[in-house]
């Protein structure tokens, strides 16, 4: 019998001039980025709690304080390969990302192949099991007024050894 565990991410952070908008470790081309200990990026960081959360391994908080200076200005990626990371390591594998960054602007379409790329590619999936959509806010709260953006996600992890993906050693650690 399969054993699967789901986890469930959110993150919100301010929109500020002068910063990098990072999302899924692809720097997009805009006027504002996202303001935060570290480079702020809400869709990694959402992942990176649902990873977390389908564990049971706390929140990002709890593994990367925004008190600790270590974590200024860091990539949100080495969040999100510290999770895959200790979920490999308790015998599972992430089979399944879903996500949603929600910002009013810049559009972000075109981004979106390179994102699920990236994604893909931290988490050591294959693309078509990583699924990222944006939406507006329609003008409505800090996320429709620009002041913000968000992102939630929900990970679906499998006990290695189990289902149709049965393994004998877990995979190593990257």
């Amino acid at each position: 019998m399969s054993e699967y565990r789901t986890g469930l991410g959110w993150d919100s952070h301010r929109l500020a001039a002068g910063r990098p908008l990072v999302l899924g470790g692809v720097t997009v081309p805009s006027e504002f980025g996202l303001e935060g200990h570290s480079d702020a990026d809400v869709l990694a960081h959402a992942i990176t709690d649902a990873v977390l959360g389908a564990a049971a391994l706390g929140d990002i908080g709890l593994h990367f304080p925004d008190t600790d200076p270590q974590w200024k200005d860091c990539d949100s990626l080495v969040f999100l390969r510290h999770a895959k990371e200790h979920v490999l390591a308790l015998g599972y594998r992430i089979v399944n990302v879903d996500a949603t960054v929600i910002l009013e602007r810049p559009k972000l379409s075109d981004y979106r192949q390179a994102i699920r790329d990236k994604l893909a590619e931290t988490l050591s999936l294959d693309t078509d099991r990583v699924s990222v959509k944006f939406k507006t806010a329609e003008k409505v709260g800090p996320v429709g007024e620009g002041r913000s953006a968000e992102s939630q996600a929900i990970v679906t992890l499998q006990k290695l050894g189990t289902g149709p993906w049965v393994e004998s050693t877990a995979p190593p650690l990257t």
